[in-house]
């Protein structure tokens, strides 16, 4: 089917439409850009293997851009565990980590960058201005695991296994927004962290967790505590990823994926209580924070679990003011959850957010105990019920004639995976402004 792109412009308010019983048409793109070729890697006595670029780790459509477009952002480039070894490189773990607890980064020179990504009417799509993320003297940012003390971090090394220096400026970006000036605002896995960045790729700001701005003392960029300290406990690769602007530009929103190892390990393994955030932009501080109760990991239809930290949260995408959609996936499942902070507890600032409370949040799943309130959840979307879309969906975007757009984070290709968008008509309504 033909599918022609109308433009059209978004206002202050958004709404999904109810669930039927059957499921809305849905459209799957592919591209055959030639900038999506990153590179193949091989080892000695290994398989050549062939990397894509992973622009799909966060997406965002401002009103007024072209109908059929949206941005996207990569995270830090391929990457994958020692257990990963074999299947991606064809050779033993021990040749490569020997023995060590490390991460592998095949391409450490990559730059996470902003890509812009054009839907085709013929199914496929383009990918074009490229925009690398980079310090304020021009040097393009890498991304490699930042030189932690404060919060948990990974030692990186080669696709041979030499050790590879680790950089205070390096970021793992995961979510992304442009505003009307022409900047954007980008979620941050590592630190974890939310960065300002200007229009060509310019780091502006990164604001982390306060008691930990020594560790990136030396990035040619301005680095500010604005963070709740207690979010240095983010359990590794479960730090901020996603953000979304409210219609108006005056609030930010942001999760953690997943909640924190507060105090450790073992309650963020059977924790359900994750935090979402409001960032003032005018007052450029927090102005709220709230409980996400994650969904039972049996309830994930593709691949159900007992795992509570199975689920996370990849992407956060503003329907209108304190009025979101939240995708909580696992591996093979995503779901999108319309989300209202009105009635929700504010948590900001209260023992909640002090390291020496106990029992912490992440210990306590029954809220009604602690007189907390979280913000309330209503389904809209599964992907169980559609067969055509792909895994890890991570991205969200509106486009001009009001279908919304998901993109997959394929994670550059190392196991093989296309980068795909999903677009379905009939989710999501938005008023004209």
């Amino acid at each position: 089917m033909k599918r022609t792109f109308a433009a059209g412009l978004f206002g202050v308010t958004a709404m999904l439409m109810a669930g039927s019983a059957m499921a809305a048409e849905a459209k799957v793109f592919e591209t055959k850009s030639a900038i999506n070729n990153l590179s193949t890697v091989m080892v000695d006595g290994g398989k050549a293997r062939a990397l894509t670029v992973g622009f799909g780790s966060g997406a965002y459509r401002r009103p007024g851009d072209p109908a059929n477009m949206f941005y996207a952002v990569s995270d830090r480039g391929p990457n994958f565990v020692c257990g990963d070894v074999e299947a991606v490189l064809g050779v033993s773990a021990d040749q490569v980590c020997k023995g060590q607890k490390v991460r592998v980064y095949p391409t450490p020179d990559y730059s996470p960058s902003i890509y812009t990504i054009f839907l085709n009417d013929d199914g496929s799509f383009d990918v074009k201005d490229v925009i690398t993320l980079k310090d304020q003297n021009g040097v393009p940012l890498t991304g490699l695991t930042n030189k932690l003390t404060v919060a948990k971090t990974e030692k990186p090394v080669d696709a041979n296994g030499n050790p590879l220096e680790q950089s205070v400026s390096s970021i793992d970006a995961e979510g992304i927004v442009r505003l009307s000036d022409g900047s954007y605002w980008i979620g941050e896995e590592n630190g974890p962290s939310i960065l300002h960045v200007a229009a060509d790729g310019t780091v502006i700001e990164r604001i982390v967790p306060a008691g930990s701005e020594k560790d990136f003392e030396g990035s040619a960029y301005k680095v500010t505590g604005g963070l709740p300290a207690i979010l240095v406990k983010r359990q590794t690769n479960r730090g901020i990823e996603s953000m979304a602007v409210s219609p108006d530009e005056t609030k930010l929103y942001f999760m953690v994926q997943n909640p924190l190892a507060n105090p450790n390990a073992d309650a963020y393994k059977a924790a359900k209580n994750t935090r979402l955030f409001v960032y003032d932009r005018a007052a450029s501080k927090l102005s709220g924070e709230y409980v996400y109760q994650l969904d039972d990991p049996q309830s994930f239809r593709n691949d159900p679990s007992k795992k509570q930290n199975a689920p996370r949260i990849s992407e956060v995408l503003a329907l209108g003011n304190d009025r979101l959609l939240v995708l909580e996936r696992t591996d093979k499942t995503t779901k999108l959850h319309e989300v209202e902070l009105k009635g929700a507890t504010n948590i900001l600032a209260t023992r909640w957010d002090d390291m020496s409370t106990s029992p912490t949040l992440e210990q306590q799943n029954d809220l009604g105990s602690i007189n907390l309130t979280a913000v309330s959840k209503t389904l809209r979307f599964d992907s169980a019920d559609y067969p055509e879309a792909p895994n890890k969906l991570e991205g969200l975007a509106i486009m001009g004639d009001g279908a919304l757009a998901m993109i997959n984070d394929n994670d550059f290709g190392i196991k093989g995976d296309l980068t795909k968008v999903i677009l379905i008509d009939g989710l999501v309504q938005a008023d004209k402004f």
